[in-house]
């Protein structure tokens, strides 16, 4: 699972670091840096249990690998969006306990419940299909429900919670399921003087007594994300939904990495495929945006938006031979290109390492200024076109 840690050549791979075949782009995972995030929110989050968030293919880290590493240093849980994610991990040998909470009429519910993953519940109807799948496979579901206490989006709202209720209870005095969770999410924890989410957790207390009262006997109650762990320890309760900074990225606009004692665990790099001189005026790219304004030398990426580079990016930061320079004219499908300046020799910079983001170059956060978006999109939007590569502490912290 873990890659050569040279920096220019794959696992096994021996020879110049233009002939590495498979490595013209990459995004290196280091394993050592999830591990270390896990450990940094378990200790700020005890003794609440630490769920680790991998949904969209571990926000583009790569599932499997990040759950194992996650799981070595002790997270209890492991949470997916869809079923479809949760089943690729218990199908791993994975045994952890397990929820996906985003569901349509066509989830597999009988696949999940027979593989021990627990299911998110909104609304009704979702019970009705639950339960009509645990008839299917003879085994009672275990569901955690889902109260909307304020983003407007999945849970049940206020006011249909006792109907929601009233309805588990009864799927429960069948045997058809067993209600082991409530849960919510939070609109605005990573901002964190915000009064929302007061009023969402006083909202949420509520909700729990309520089921309590109801007859259920919980075993968690989660409400906290990566921004509500780090800002909110009232949101603890039993159990923390841990998403962006077990990446090692930061959920607040006023806060880096570093400053949260959290390390990036992508790098995204390619290698210098073209560099040419080029007069001053010189057009560059789709739309001839960007012209040079002097004189200078222009080196080609060979990453693109079809690899998740966003297009929207403008003058984003890249590293390449020790420089950060800025990326000009529009994002292409498979390439951009970047400013190197007036160089004597630009050919000798043809296969250099060119780091749009982590590691020793710069921070996801910046890409995400240049693109107008979040961190969070950044390192989740990278595609498979883009090899993974398992590495372990090949490079150093992030500034953030």
């Amino acid at each position: 699972m873990t890659a050569n840690l040279d920096p220019l050549t794959g696992p096994g791979v021996a020879g110049s670091p233009g002939t590495a075949p498979g490595f013209e782009r990459r995004a290196e995972i280091d394993l050592s840096a999830i591990r270390d995030n896990v450990k940094r929110v378990i200790e700020l989050a005890a003794p609440a249990t630490v769920m680790a968030v991998v949904k969209a293919d571990a926000y583009g880290h790569g599932t499997i690998p990040v759950v194992q590493a996650a799981l070595q240093a002790g997270a209890g849980w492991i949470g997916a969006a869809h079923i479809s994610e949760a089943l690729p991990i218990r199908a791993a040998g994975v045994t952890a306990p397990l929820l996906a909470w985003l569901h349509t009429v066509d989830s597999p519910f009988a696949e999940a419940i027979t593989a021990n993953i627990d299911l998110g519940v909104s609304s009704g109807w979702e019970l009705e299909y639950i339960a009509a799948a645990a008839q299917q496979a003879e085994l009672p579901a275990r569901v955690h429900l889902k109260i909307d206490t304020g983003l407007g989006r999945n849970g049940c709202p206020p006011d249909r919670w006792d109907e929601l209720l009233g309805a588990a209870n009864a799927y429960q005095e069948e045997g058809l399921l067993r209600v082991v969770g409530v849960f919510t999410h939070l609109a605005v924890a990573d901002e964190p003087d915000r009064e929302e989410t007061d009023e969402q957790l006083a909202a949420f207390r509520e909700s729990v007594s309520l089921a309590e009262d109801a007859g259920f006997d919980l075993e968690v109650r989660h409400a906290a994300n990566t921004p509500a762990i780090l800002s909110r320890p009232d949101a603890h309760f039993d159990l923390v939904r841990l998403g962006l900074g077990m990446y090692g990225l930061s959920p607040f606009a006023d806060q880096s990495s570093a400053e949260l004692g959290l390390r990036p665990a992508m790098r995204l790099v390619a290698r210098v495929t073209n560099v040419k001189k080029v007069p001053k005026g010189q057009g560059v790219s789709y739309g001839l945006t960007y012209r040079t304004g002097e004189a200078t030398t222009l080196g080609l990426i060979p990453l693109g938006y079809g690899d998740g580079v966003p297009r929207s990016a403008v003058e984003a930061p890249v590293l390449v031979d020790g420089r950060v320079l800025p990326s000009r004219g529009r994002i292409a499908m498979d390439q951009f290109v970047v400013d190197l300046g007036p160089l004597e020799d630009p050919e000798s910079l043809v296969g250099t390492e060119a780091v749009l983001f982590g590691g020793d170059g710069p921070a996801a956060d910046a890409w995400a200024t240049a693109a107008g978006t979040i961190n969070y999109e950044i390192v989740t939007r990278v595609s498979q076109r883009v090899p993974r590569v398992y590495v372990e502490g090949s490079w150093g912290p992030a500034d953030g």
